[in-house]
């Protein structure tokens, strides 16, 4: 017998589900969007996701960034010596590193899409950040991946991206029905083939290069327990990595 189709989860519930994770950032110069992607085991350490362009001007010439939590309105003022920031220029892609306790995040980060995957062309999405002409609220966005671009690892959108959203958590929901990051805005182009206004495409990047800074956490943690660790001791017993059965 045929198990009964399980209803897809729907956008509402996606967007209640994501809201704890969102931010926003704001600089002397521009406001974005940004979300908790990562954490120690121990929560000292919390890395945000954002867009390159949104932070990458203060992180040059060291200046204050300003992070609210949107769900529960708190927020903290960051100098310069008071976060990590790694930028990737090429993907515009960007992370900060802050101090756990700081903001009323969810205990664990939002989950993201296999380092190795993407998504298909077709595949409904939805996206979230502030817009300059609404930027006290956090807005929702929908749209079908229009294409993937294999070489500069990103996605068209079919939908739109404005100024503020930029660094805002683009997602799915996968086949078990549960929402999972699978990039970050980026920006917007828009249709200007005959000088009218026409749709254009938005650009989410791939989660890929955050990656990077996820595997940083996890080797800053393990240091941590080496330096507790008294000489002599044995190594931890190695942990079976988990077997993805999943298919792109």
């Amino acid at each position: 017998m045929a198990k009964p189709k399980t209803e897809k989860t729907p956008w509402y519930v996606a967007f209640e589900e994501v809201e704890p994770y969102v931010v926003k950032i704001t600089t002397p110069q521009a406001s974005g969007t940004g979300f908790l992607v990562a954490t120690t085991a121990d929560h000292s350490l919390l890395g945000i996701a954002t867009a390159a362009h949104v932070i990458d001007f203060p992180h040059y010439w060291e200046q204050p960034i300003r992070i609210q939590h949107f769900k529960s309105g708190e927020t903290i003022f960051l100098n310069h010596p008071d976060r990590i920031i790694d930028i990737d220029y090429s993907r515009d892609v960007a992370s900060i590193v802050i101090r756990g306790g700081q903001l009323p995040f969810p205990k664990d980060p939002l989950p993201i899409i296999s380092e190795d995957k993407h998504l298909k062309v077709g595949v409904e999405i939805g996206w979230m950040g502030f817009p300059a002409i609404a930027s006290a609220s956090l807005c929702f966005f929908s749209g079908n991946t229009s294409s993937w671009a294999a070489a500069e690892d990103f996605y068209f959108v079919d939908g739109v991206a404005i100024n503020g959203v930029s660094g805002g958590p683009a997602f799915s929901i996968n086949k078990d029905n549960k929402v999972q990051a699978i990039g970050i805005v980026s920006a917007y182009i828009p249709n200007r083939a005959t000088g009218a206004q026409l749709p254009g495409l938005c650009v989410v990047r791939n989660v890929r290069p955050l990656y990077q800074m996820i595997k940083g956490l996890k080797n800053f943690e393990e240091a941590k327990k080496k330096e507790k660790e008294p000489e002599g001791s044995p190594p931890p017993s190695p942990i079976p990595p988990t077997v993805d059965q999943t298919r792109s």
